[in-house]
């Protein structure tokens, strides 16, 4: 949408189904969590074009982000854990804090980095923010693509 670039896609269930056409060439390009290609990335097998989050990644560090290429551009996942709605603030702050806590062990987080993850530790407000904003973004692009649920 912001490249005006037209791609085909190709629905895969799933990374390992598409990562083996790439590896094969049946297909010439892939978005992929990091987690999933930085194996083959890091054995030479899969050479990677740029990140898709607003900077540099430290698994990654001599790769640029495609926002250097196309002003404004970042796509990133995330995992986050959620409550339902009706759940005791006090809880939600306890459960907010050991989470926390356990993303900042050195272990844990080094882990994480090693397979091409960030840990952002955030609040609950932080992360209803983050999804509220992305909902609004890719809310454009649904609309803008003319996405329909089939």
């Amino acid at each position: 949408m912001m490249s005006s670039i037209d791609m085909l896609h190709v629905p895969y269930r799933g990374s390992t189904p598409a990562l083996a056409d790439l590896l094969s060439g049946q297909v010439q390009v892939m978005f992929d969590a990091m987690p999933s290609s930085i194996e083959y990335i890091k054995a030479g097998r899969l050479r990677v074009l740029a990140v898709t989050m607003a900077t540099r990644s430290e698994a990654l560090p001599d790769t640029p982000p495609v926002g250097d290429f196309v002003a404004g551009y970042e796509a990133s996942a995330w995992l986050g854990i959620g409550a339902p709605t009706n759940t005791p603030t006090e809880i939600v702050a306890t459960l907010n804090k050991e989470i926390n806590s356990a993303m900042a062990d050195r272990r844990i987080k080094a882990r994480l980095e090693d397979l091409g993850g960030t840990v952002l530790t955030r609040s609950p407000a932080e992360f209803g923010k983050i999804i509220a904003d992305d909902t609004e973004k890719w809310g454009k692009v649904v609309k803008f693509a003319s996405i329909k649920p089939e």
